[in-house]
């Protein structure tokens, strides 16, 4: 049965697909976050974070709470997946765990961000900090956003 993807699959057989292709995808994203917050819970132990000033304290809480909203976002697939699983809405569990996984990227990207500004800060002790990261996070916009929506874009146009 074709589905107008440009495959001959059914749609059981696109949502196992499409299912496999995610679950590759939150692996990568997942194991990223989880070590990136191991370290940020750590930090909060050495002997240095308690001489950090508190506009830098505030920065790593909000980061290590965008850390675990992000590990949550990341893991959550599973438990759809697990929770769901054998009842018959596979396409339904592909589409949640979809839409959860973006939401976990962009919260990755603010953990990222968040992390590497209280970094900067730290070792620079300069505004350069603040200007660093807006670049970094223009660069990781571009290449986790803006360049999958181009070709997007694209190809609906040649279509």
């Amino acid at each position: 049965m074709s589905t107008g993807s440009g495959r001959d699959e059914s749609p059981e057989e696109r949502a196992d697909r499409r299912w496999a292709e995610l679950l590759q995808e939150v692996r990568v994203a997942q194991t990223g976050v989880q070590i990136l917050l191991g370290f940020l819970f750590m930090a909060v132990f050495t002997p240095r974070f308690v001489t950090l000033p508190a506009v830098d304290k505030n920065i790593y809480t909000a980061t290590v709470i965008l850390g675990a909203a992000t590990t949550a976002a990341l893991i959550g697939p599973v438990s759809i997946h697990r929770l769901l699983t054998g009842r018959r809405l596979k396409p339904q569990t592909v589409a949640w765990a979809s839409a959860l996984t973006l939401i976990g990227l962009l919260l990755l990207l603010g953990t990222v961000m968040a992390a590497l500004l209280l970094v900067l800060r730290v070792a620079l002790r300069d505004a350069a900090a603040t200007w660093i990261v807006a670049g970094v996070g223009g660069w990781f916009a571009l290449c986790w956003f803006a360049l999958p929506l181009l070709a997007l874009l694209s190809a609906r146009a040649r279509a």
